[in-house]
Protein backbone atom coordinates (compact mmCIF):
# COMPACT_ATOMS: atom_id res chain seq x y z
CA UNK A 1 0.00 0.00 0.00
CA UNK A 2 1.49 3.42 -0.43
CA UNK A 3 1.64 5.89 1.45
CA UNK A 4 0.09 9.45 0.34
CA UNK A 5 1.65 12.11 2.62
CA UNK A 6 -0.55 14.76 1.91
CA UNK A 7 -3.29 12.55 2.77
CA UNK A 8 -1.13 11.81 5.87
CA UNK A 9 -0.62 15.84 6.93
CA UNK A 10 -4.74 16.01 6.31
CA UNK A 11 -5.41 13.07 8.68
CA UNK A 12 -3.29 14.48 11.27
CA UNK A 13 -4.40 18.02 11.08
CA UNK A 14 -7.97 16.94 11.48
CA UNK A 15 -7.09 14.97 14.79
CA UNK A 16 -5.29 17.79 16.14
CA UNK A 17 -8.77 20.04 15.59
CA UNK A 18 -10.66 17.21 16.99
CA UNK A 19 -8.75 17.07 20.34
CA UNK A 20 -7.75 20.79 20.59
CA UNK A 21 -11.86 20.96 20.60
CA UNK A 22 -12.06 18.81 23.63
CA UNK A 23 -9.18 21.14 25.63
CA UNK A 24 -10.97 23.81 28.78
CA UNK A 25 -12.01 26.95 26.45
CA UNK A 26 -12.11 25.77 22.93
CA UNK A 27 -14.56 27.10 21.08
CA UNK A 28 -18.10 24.88 19.83
CA UNK A 29 -16.67 24.13 15.96
CA UNK A 30 -18.12 25.65 12.59
CA UNK A 31 -21.12 24.00 11.06
CA UNK A 32 -19.89 20.58 10.27
CA UNK A 33 -20.13 18.34 7.23
CA UNK A 34 -23.07 15.79 6.72
CA UNK A 35 -20.10 13.56 7.88
CA UNK A 36 -19.41 15.22 11.28
CA UNK A 37 -23.49 15.16 11.56
CA UNK A 38 -23.29 11.52 11.32
CA UNK A 39 -20.55 11.66 14.30
CA UNK A 40 -22.55 13.10 16.26
CA UNK A 41 -25.77 11.15 15.78
CA UNK A 42 -24.21 7.93 16.18
CA UNK A 43 -22.13 9.16 19.37
CA UNK A 44 -25.88 10.21 20.87
CA UNK A 45 -27.32 6.82 19.80
CA UNK A 46 -24.26 5.02 20.98
CA UNK A 47 -23.61 6.84 23.78
CA UNK A 48 -27.42 5.30 24.92
CA UNK A 49 -26.15 1.93 23.97
CA UNK A 50 -22.73 2.08 26.08
CA UNK A 51 -25.08 2.94 29.53
CA UNK A 52 -27.26 0.22 28.76
CA UNK A 53 -24.17 -1.82 28.24
CA UNK A 54 -22.91 -0.70 31.56
CA UNK A 55 -26.48 -1.26 32.77
CA UNK A 56 -25.90 -4.66 31.53
CA UNK A 57 -28.70 -4.81 29.40
CA UNK A 58 -26.92 -4.63 26.38
CA UNK A 59 -24.97 -7.33 27.05
CA UNK A 60 -28.03 -9.28 26.92
CA UNK A 61 -28.57 -8.25 23.74
CA UNK A 62 -25.01 -9.03 23.12
CA UNK A 63 -25.36 -12.52 24.05
CA UNK A 64 -28.88 -12.94 21.84
CA UNK A 65 -27.99 -11.73 19.13
CA UNK A 66 -24.52 -13.24 18.55
CA UNK A 67 -22.21 -10.37 18.50
CA UNK A 68 -18.77 -11.41 18.35
CA UNK A 69 -15.65 -9.05 19.44
CA UNK A 70 -13.85 -9.06 15.73
CA UNK A 71 -16.99 -7.76 13.85
CA UNK A 72 -17.34 -5.32 16.05
CA UNK A 73 -14.00 -4.55 16.20
CA UNK A 74 -14.00 -3.82 12.37
CA UNK A 75 -17.23 -2.09 12.26
CA UNK A 76 -15.84 0.09 14.97
CA UNK A 77 -12.63 0.90 12.61
CA UNK A 78 -14.78 0.99 9.52
CA UNK A 79 -16.48 4.08 10.95
CA UNK A 80 -13.60 6.23 12.62
CA UNK A 81 -11.63 5.49 9.31
CA UNK A 82 -14.77 7.56 7.83
CA UNK A 83 -13.45 10.68 9.76
CA UNK A 84 -9.90 9.84 10.99
CA UNK A 85 -8.20 7.85 8.48
CA UNK A 86 -7.48 3.70 8.29
CA UNK A 87 -4.24 3.79 10.80
CA UNK A 88 -6.02 6.22 13.15
CA UNK A 89 -8.72 4.11 13.26
CA UNK A 90 -7.08 0.71 13.68
CA UNK A 91 -5.01 1.94 16.33
CA UNK A 92 -7.14 4.08 18.38
CA UNK A 93 -9.78 0.35 18.18
CA UNK A 94 -6.68 -1.55 19.24
CA UNK A 95 -5.57 0.79 22.79
CA UNK A 96 -9.81 0.54 23.05
CA UNK A 97 -9.21 -3.12 23.62
CA UNK A 98 -6.33 -3.28 25.45
CA UNK A 99 -8.46 -1.18 27.89
CA UNK A 100 -11.48 -3.49 28.17
CA UNK A 101 -9.48 -6.72 28.34
CA UNK A 102 -7.81 -5.03 31.48
CA UNK A 103 -11.59 -5.47 32.62
CA UNK A 104 -11.82 -8.85 31.69
CA UNK A 105 -8.60 -10.27 32.71
CA UNK A 106 -9.69 -8.66 36.07
CA UNK A 107 -13.42 -10.43 35.95
CA UNK A 108 -11.80 -13.41 35.33
CA UNK A 109 -9.21 -13.35 38.52
CA UNK A 110 -12.26 -12.39 40.99
CA UNK A 111 -14.36 -15.08 39.76
CA UNK A 112 -16.72 -13.58 37.89
CA UNK A 113 -17.73 -15.04 34.38
CA UNK A 114 -17.56 -12.26 31.52
CA UNK A 115 -18.43 -12.20 28.00
CA UNK A 116 -15.84 -10.76 25.44
CA UNK A 117 -15.34 -7.04 24.59
CA UNK A 118 -18.02 -5.68 22.19
CA UNK A 119 -17.62 -2.41 20.68
CA UNK A 120 -19.57 0.27 19.62
CA UNK A 121 -18.79 3.17 16.94
CA UNK A 122 -17.75 6.87 18.43
CA UNK A 123 -18.22 5.00 21.93
CA UNK A 124 -16.11 2.98 22.72
CA UNK A 125 -16.30 -0.34 24.06
CA UNK A 126 -17.72 -2.82 26.98
CA UNK A 127 -17.15 -6.17 28.66
CA UNK A 128 -20.67 -6.99 29.99
CA UNK A 129 -20.51 -9.11 33.92
CA UNK A 130 -22.46 -12.34 33.65
CA UNK A 131 -22.20 -11.69 37.29
CA UNK A 132 -22.02 -9.67 40.42
CA UNK A 133 -18.88 -8.82 42.74
CA UNK A 134 -19.07 -9.62 46.32
CA UNK A 135 -18.59 -5.99 47.58
CA UNK A 136 -17.27 -2.84 46.55
CA UNK A 137 -13.82 -3.71 46.85
CA UNK A 138 -14.29 -5.94 44.00
CA UNK A 139 -16.17 -3.68 41.95
CA UNK A 140 -13.34 -1.04 41.80
CA UNK A 141 -10.26 -3.49 41.20
CA UNK A 142 -12.55 -4.69 38.20
CA UNK A 143 -12.99 -1.07 37.07
CA UNK A 144 -9.61 0.11 37.72
CA UNK A 145 -7.49 -2.33 36.18
CA UNK A 146 -9.03 -0.80 32.28
CA UNK A 147 -7.97 2.55 33.10
CA UNK A 148 -4.82 1.21 34.45
CA UNK A 149 -4.23 -1.56 31.36
CA UNK A 150 -5.54 1.30 28.76
CA UNK A 151 -3.49 4.25 30.35
CA UNK A 152 0.01 1.90 30.45
CA UNK A 153 -0.49 1.33 26.34
CA UNK A 154 -1.27 5.30 25.97
CA UNK A 155 1.92 6.09 27.56
CA UNK A 156 3.61 4.00 25.84
CA UNK A 157 2.15 4.47 22.68
CA UNK A 158 2.69 8.56 23.34
CA UNK A 159 6.07 7.65 24.61
CA UNK A 160 7.38 6.28 21.09
CA UNK A 161 5.39 8.69 19.14
CA UNK A 162 7.42 11.99 20.58
CA UNK A 163 10.70 9.56 20.74
CA UNK A 164 10.88 8.77 16.72
CA UNK A 165 8.71 11.46 16.47
CA UNK A 166 5.45 10.22 14.87
CA UNK A 167 2.72 12.37 14.89
CA UNK A 168 0.22 9.52 14.27
CA UNK A 169 1.79 7.89 17.23
CA UNK A 170 1.57 10.80 19.55
CA UNK A 171 -2.11 11.48 18.03
CA UNK A 172 -3.21 8.03 19.68
CA UNK A 173 -1.49 8.03 22.46
CA UNK A 174 -3.09 11.59 23.78
CA UNK A 175 -6.56 10.10 22.76
CA UNK A 176 -5.89 7.25 24.80
CA UNK A 177 -4.63 9.53 27.79
CA UNK A 178 -7.98 11.57 27.08
CA UNK A 179 -10.12 8.19 26.94
CA UNK A 180 -9.08 6.75 29.68
CA UNK A 181 -9.36 10.37 31.88
CA UNK A 182 -12.67 11.12 30.91
CA UNK A 183 -13.26 6.96 32.25
CA UNK A 184 -12.12 7.99 35.57
CA UNK A 185 -14.58 10.99 35.89
CA UNK A 186 -16.38 9.43 39.45
CA UNK A 187 -20.06 9.83 38.04
CA UNK A 188 -21.51 6.58 37.52
CA UNK A 189 -21.78 4.17 35.06
CA UNK A 190 -18.16 5.49 34.38
CA UNK A 191 -15.04 3.53 35.58
CA UNK A 192 -14.27 6.07 37.91
CA UNK A 193 -18.22 6.25 39.71
CA UNK A 194 -17.11 2.50 40.49
CA UNK A 195 -14.46 2.94 42.11
CA UNK A 196 -14.89 5.88 43.79
CA UNK A 197 -17.67 4.64 45.25
CA UNK A 198 -15.62 2.08 47.05
CA UNK A 199 -14.26 4.79 49.80
CA UNK A 200 -17.16 7.49 49.54
CA UNK A 201 -20.31 8.47 47.70
CA UNK A 202 -19.18 12.16 48.32
CA UNK A 203 -16.79 12.02 45.39
CA UNK A 204 -19.96 11.22 43.36
CA UNK A 205 -21.23 14.66 44.13
CA UNK A 206 -17.44 16.24 42.95
CA UNK A 207 -17.99 13.78 40.33
CA UNK A 208 -21.03 15.55 38.87
CA UNK A 209 -19.71 18.75 39.29
CA UNK A 210 -16.13 18.15 37.48
CA UNK A 211 -19.20 16.54 34.79
CA UNK A 212 -21.13 19.53 34.68
CA UNK A 213 -18.48 21.80 33.80
CA UNK A 214 -16.99 19.28 30.93
CA UNK A 215 -20.18 19.36 29.63
CA UNK A 216 -20.56 22.93 29.24
CA UNK A 217 -16.94 23.30 27.63
CA UNK A 218 -17.27 20.24 24.99
CA UNK A 219 -21.06 19.89 24.93
CA UNK A 220 -20.65 16.04 24.68
CA UNK A 221 -23.48 14.70 23.98
CA UNK A 222 -22.35 10.99 25.31
CA UNK A 223 -21.39 12.98 28.51
CA UNK A 224 -24.62 14.33 29.14
CA UNK A 225 -26.24 10.76 28.49
CA UNK A 226 -23.98 9.73 31.00
CA UNK A 227 -24.90 12.21 33.60
CA UNK A 228 -28.50 11.85 33.76
CA UNK A 229 -27.75 7.89 33.60
CA UNK A 230 -25.54 8.33 36.45
CA UNK A 231 -28.37 9.93 38.16
CA UNK A 232 -30.58 7.42 38.50
CA UNK A 233 -27.69 4.79 38.94
CA UNK A 234 -27.42 6.76 42.37
CA UNK A 235 -30.73 6.72 43.23
CA UNK A 236 -30.85 3.12 43.05
CA UNK A 237 -27.83 2.55 45.06
CA UNK A 238 -29.28 5.20 48.10
CA UNK A 239 -32.35 3.92 48.14
CA UNK A 240 -32.07 0.00 47.68
CA UNK A 241 -28.55 -0.22 49.19
CA UNK A 242 -26.99 -4.48 49.40
CA UNK A 243 -26.12 -5.36 52.90
CA UNK A 244 -22.93 -4.85 53.85
CA UNK A 245 -21.84 -4.45 49.84
CA UNK A 246 -20.19 -1.19 51.36
CA UNK A 247 -18.48 -2.57 54.28
CA UNK A 248 -14.38 -2.14 53.73
CA UNK A 249 -12.57 -1.92 55.92
CA UNK A 250 -10.64 1.95 56.04
CA UNK A 251 -6.73 0.43 54.83
CA UNK A 252 -9.19 -1.13 51.99
CA UNK A 253 -10.80 2.15 51.28
CA UNK A 254 -7.40 4.20 52.07
CA UNK A 255 -5.67 2.11 49.53
CA UNK A 256 -8.59 2.47 46.62
CA UNK A 257 -8.41 5.86 46.89
CA UNK A 258 -4.70 6.59 46.55
CA UNK A 259 -4.63 4.36 43.73
CA UNK A 260 -7.54 6.17 42.40
CA UNK A 261 -5.82 9.57 42.77
CA UNK A 262 -2.27 8.42 41.91
CA UNK A 263 -3.58 7.25 38.20
CA UNK A 264 -5.74 10.39 37.41
CA UNK A 265 -2.62 12.65 38.23
CA UNK A 266 -0.59 10.75 36.17
CA UNK A 267 -2.93 11.28 33.34
CA UNK A 268 -3.49 14.87 33.80
CA UNK A 269 0.52 15.32 33.94
CA UNK A 270 1.23 13.34 30.49
CA UNK A 271 -2.24 15.29 28.76
CA UNK A 272 -0.14 18.36 27.91
CA UNK A 273 2.48 15.78 26.20
CA UNK A 274 0.84 15.81 22.48
CA UNK A 275 2.42 19.17 20.96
Amino acid sequence: MTDDPERRAREVDNLRAVYQSLQPGARPSEPRSRVGRGVAAGAVGGGLLFVLGKAKLLGLLAGVFKFKTLATMLLSIGAYAIEWGWAFAAGFVLLIFVHEMGHAVALRREGIPAGAPVFIPFVGAFVAMQGQPRDAGVEARVAMAGPVTGSLAAWLVLGAGLAWPQPLLVALGHAAVLLNLFNLVPVPPLDGGRIAGAFTRTSWVIGYAVGAVALLLTRSPLLLIVLIVGLFTLVRRWRDPVPGYDALPPRQRATIALAYVALVVALLVTLPLHD
